[in-house]
């Protein structure tokens, strides 16, 4: 358990954790006419306090984190549960409910990118503090800082945990000491601990703390890395190291700023730094800059979490997924995404060069995917926990009015940058959609076009072709007609094997497969046999091993007398076909040739393959 509360600070914590570095600097920008008076400072504090404690604390450790599936979280695994407490009834209201999902995740995504962006250049920042000649150097360094921890992703979640986790817990310590001692200087500021600093601010600046509820909400982005890193180390180890450590290093620090500001309101500019003595600066700006790298691992990691669910439920074209850890599941890297977070990332920072800049676009996106969680969760809660509803309805309007609140507020950043993470939302919400509608309309021209299977095995016993020795497996979508491939063998090689099996390979709900739904086999007669594979959306599909474990159930495979075949299907955009707009059936297109072929994702041997082309009008 130590070590898994270490890794978990090392990883998980690292978004949430560097906050303090722009959060009470972007409440008191000029535009927002607040200025750090005794009252104001006080009344932003309560709000910080009370922000943590209701989105991260009550809502997403206490509440959000009890909806994992099988130990998986992550807006991906919370769609799965919540369409499985829809049920299988209501169509419509699934389709709501992954709609909603894949909007959150698409939103998250952009949310992984500007955080890495607004924590290392604001880190880096600290050198416009101690050294303002160096100031046109913020951006170079930044981004060979971002460089260094994208390459790091290969080494894997664990080793960057263990390198990265002893660095957290030196930098929440250095939180903590550095607000204890401004506390000491002004100890006054602890009375922002009571909640009615919170209304008196709002009743005193009216319109003006509304909008600085968009800076507000700097103080819990990262909340939801928390849940979908849940995966990666489990949901005790985050909890622990939540209330023990991480949020208690939070609020002091927040309150040694404000302690700061309650006397010195020219260190607005900067108030993180100018918290620090002047001898620790430069090591300070060290550690903010190794804990700005680690805020960008939990984001990071969260992506490959998700992008890895979304491909097995068949959201995102296939890729490689790199396991890192030979004892973790969750443990993975994904080469394409870490390269393409990599590639919008830098291009992100040189475009804003600034944390002010970026500041605008922080924000919307991730409290968009916050008020999509409550919604999805709240489902979870009425209909699989049983919860009664005057327990469901008064929680989820209190954890929704806030979600909104902060959502309400950044909308008003759109012009000021906010369009960006939008931007970015947008587009990988219609690659998603559209990969998805693709799959659906690509299985519905194969069933269409498709022999019915059982009256031609009938055919096939009537007028024997000749046989050859040894099993074929063919791979298809649609177990009630004939293949192509079997089709194209029968018909141009003129044999038929001794065994013939159609295998279909199904995604769960569920992260992992129990065994006694992994495997399905239904014999047809003829020595034709239907096998279906069934993996969990948090696995790995690996078809050679599934099928040593077919031996238990009457049905043998020797892998040196098996023979894959599989249609590759060249997509074919046609405007006359219903379906699709013809941009999207080209998009859907150009994404099926870039996808890896599905010989490699399901591992199967490329020396015991044979591949058939197969042309699908969409």
């Amino acid at each position: 358990m130590p070590a898994l509360v270490l890794g978990a600070i090392g990883v998980v914590f690292g978004d949430i954790g560097t906050s303090p570095l722009y959060t009470m600097q972007e409440v008191f920008l000029p535009e927002y006419g607040l200025k750090p008076m005794h009252s104001t400072v006080l009344g932003v504090l309560s709000l910080v306090t009370w922000g943590l404690i209701t989105v991260v604390a009550v809502k997403y450790v206490s509440l959000v984190m009890r909806a994992d599936n099988r130990g998986e979280g992550g807006i991906m695994a919370l769609m799965t549960m919540a369409q499985r407490a829809v049920g299988t009834g209501s169509t419509r209201m699934r389709r709501i409910v992954m709609l909603m999902a894949l909007l959150g995740a698409a939103l998250f995504f952009g949310d992984g990118v500007i955080t890495p962006s607004i924590s290392v250049l604001s880190a880096v920042e600290g050198l416009e503090v101690v050294a303002p000649h160096l100031e046109h150097w913020v951006v170079p360094l930044a981004v060979l800082v971002l460089l260094g921890l994208f390459w790091l992703q290969r080494h894997g979640t664990a080793k960057v945990g263990a390198l990265f986790g002893p660095i957290c817990v030196l930098w929440f310590a250095a939180l903590a000491t550095i607000g204890v001692w401004n506390i000491i200087q002004a100890p006054e500021v602890l009375f922002a601990l009571n909640p009615v600093h919170a209304v008196h601010f709002f009743r005193e600046h009216g319109v003006a703390a509304f909008i600085a509820l968009g800076a507000v909400v700097l103080c819990v982005t990262g909340a939801e890395a928390l849940y979908t890193d849940m995966g990666h180390f489990g949901r005790k180890p985050i909890r622990l190291a939540w209330f023990f450590f991480v949020m208690p290093a939070l609020l002091l620090n927040y309150y040694g700023q404000g302690g700061l500001l309650l006397h010195h309101p020219d260190a607005i500019s900067n108030p993180f730094y100018h918290a620090v003595p002047d001898w620790a600066r430069y090591p300070m700006i060290g550690l903010a800059t190794a804990a700005a790298v680690i805020a960008s691992q939990a984001v990071i990691s969260g992506a490959f979490s998700v992008t890895r669910q979304a491909i097995q439920l068949g959201f995102v074209p296939r890729m490689q997924v790199v396991h890192t850890s030979p004892d973790a599941i969750g443990h993975i890297f994904l080469p394409w995404v870490n390269r393409l977070l990599m590639v919008a990332v830098i291009l992100t920072v040189v475009a804003f060069g600034s944390s002010k800049a970026l500041g605008g676009a922080y924000g919307i996106a991730v409290t968009g995917t916050m008020a999509i969680d409550t919604i999805l969760v709240m489902m979870v809660a009425k209909r699989l926990w049983n919860w009664n509803w005057l327990v469901v309805l008064p929680v989820g309007l209190a954890l929704l009015t806030v979600d909104l609140a902060f959502f309400g507020a950044n909308t008003l950043k759109i012009p000021d940058g906010g369009w960006f993470p939008l931007v970015m939302g947008l587009c990988l919400f219609t690659v998603m959609t559209t990969w998805r509608r693709g799959r659906e309309l690509v299985v519905r021209e194969i069933k269409q076009g498709g022999l019915a299977l059982q009256p031609f095995i009938e055919n096939i016993a009537e007028h024997p072709p000749t046989r050859v020795p040894g099993t074929a497996i063919f791979l298809t979508a649609n177990q009630s007609s004939v293949p192509h491939a079997l089709l194209h063998n029968l018909k141009h090689n003129k044999v038929l094997h001794e065994r013939n099996v159609l295998l279909t390979a199904e995604t769960l709900e569920t992260p992992v497969a129990d065994a006694d739904e992994r495997i399905e086999i239904t014999a047809l007669g003829g020595d034709f046999f239907l096998l279906t594979l069934r993996f969990g959306f948090a696995e790995d599909p690996d078809i050679p091993q599934s099928l040593a474990l077919c031996g238990r159930r009457g049905l043998d495979f020797d892998m040196m007398d098996t023979t894959f075949f599989l249609s590759r299907e060249t997509i074919v955009a046609d405007t006359r076909r219903p379906g699709m707009a013809l941009w999207r059936d080209k998009l859907f297109a150009f994404l099926s040739r870039n996808a890896l072929p599905a010989t490699a994702f399901f591992q199967i041997p490329g020396n015991r393959l044979i591949e058939l082309g197969a042309q699908v009008e969409i």
